[in-house]
């Protein structure tokens, strides 16, 4: 007797798809969308794990768009603090769908809103981004300047793009209550003062971000009409709730909304994908432990298997002759050295994250 379960693939089922499987390669685990070439111009942005995909991608030699690149002066150590080298441009880590949206439509206006600036110590911190200019800045009129920039660059970005990689990383977020705005860390963490008149905690839903998702496309269709979007969800865990419920429950909310709104989005839309990096950090599948002790960070070896994943779907592993970083000008483009991780199997479980940049971490300090 034939029924709808017949003739599917070994991929359809528990037994052949997770327990009998290769756990180092996950064979027919993501079947790709769309095409991208080991030319395709890629930018890449979202929360810190985003920085992991960057740096995978550069290190095999793709070609990772660089709106704000590095000045020759600094060191990698200045780059970093700078925001430089993180994400294809100095937008800092954007957590949460509407902190994208809102970006996309300050570029679309070039708009900057005085009002989100924070003052610390007679120095100036663009509230969208204060990680990007550790020592802010002398006067309100550089900060704004330089946010108009960073505006301008954003655009070439998105212009520039063949495929946009999102990282989704949180659901919780702080608005400034006078202009509506999500913040991507609670104000006086990096600067600024919580007022409880002037910010307020959310936890965006699924039909939230969804809209919000679906209007980021149209964003990107009128700047990028060719525009494809990879969403895919962070795996490391939150590091501190503002909810009011336990970290546990509240980081699954967060994952689980998140993973589910990316694949709601990538089933309606022919350019959205979904990356299942999520799945196969996460999964009690895996023959091996994929955090370190502090269960959160992701062990090295587990994301140079993950990204191996990605790279192999799209047929991207290391070629001679391709490029690596891109560094955009207006309008062509030139290449750059990206930069190498170096890794120690043997080091603490927290050096793993040295080379990341999270605002998010920074809540650890005001744990009791």
């Amino acid at each position: 007797m034939t029924h709808p379960y017949s003739d599917l693939p070994p991929k359809a089922f528990w037994k052949t798809g997770v327990v009998q499987t290769d756990k180092a390669r996950w064979p027919d685990v993501f079947t790709p969308k769309f095409q991208i070439t080991p030319y395709s111009a890629i930018a890449t942005a979202g929360s810190c794990f985003a920085q992991r995909i960057r740096q995978a991608l550069a290190g095999e030699n793709i070609p990772i768009l660089d709106a704000e690149p590095t000045p020759p002066e600094f060191n990698e150590t200045l780059a970093k603090e700078f925001g430089y080298g993180l994400h294809s441009a100095r937008y800092g880590n954007i957590y949460t769908p509407r902190q994208l949206l809102e970006l996309l439509k300050d570029v679309a206006d070039n708009r900057v809103d005085e009002a989100l600036f924070w003052q610390k110590d007679q120095r100036f911190f663009d509230a969208l981004r204060p990680n990007v200019e550790p020592e802010g800045c002398v006067s309100l009129k550089e900060a704004v300047e330089l946010r108009y920039q960073h505006l301008a660059r954003v655009k070439a970005l998105v212009e520039t793009a063949d495929v946009f990689v999102f990282t989704l990383g949180l659901t919780e977020a702080w608005i400034h209550l006078p202009t509506g705005r999500t913040l991507p860390v609670a104000p006086g963490v990096i600067a600024g003062e919580y007022d409880p008149e002037l910010y307020k905690f959310t936890n965006f839903t699924h039909a939230q971000m969804f809209r919000d998702l679906k209007a980021i496309r149209r964003l990107f269709k009128r700047f990028n009409r060719g525009l494809k979007l990879v969403l895919t969800t962070s795996p490391v865990p939150i590091t501190a709730t503002a909810s009011g419920q336990h970290v546990l429950v509240a980081s699954t909310y967060t994952k689980s909304t998140l993973r589910s709104v990316a694949g709601e989005i990538a089933m309606k839309f022919h350019n959205v994908d979904y990356f299942p990096g999520y799945e196969l950090v996460t999964t009690w599948g895996r023959d091996d432990a994929a955090y370190a002790p502090n269960l959160r960070t992701i062990r090295p070896e587990v994301v140079a298997e993950v990204m191996a994943i990605f790279l192999d779907a799209y047929g991207l592993r290391q070629k001679e002759g391709t490029a690596g970083a891109v560094a955009l000008k207006t309008p062509q483009a030139r290449p750059f050295e990206g930069h190498d991780e170096d890794r120690d199997e043997d080091s603490d479980d927290n050096d793993a994250d040295d080379d990341l940049v999270c605002e998010e971490i920074l809540l650890e300090a005001f744990q009791k």
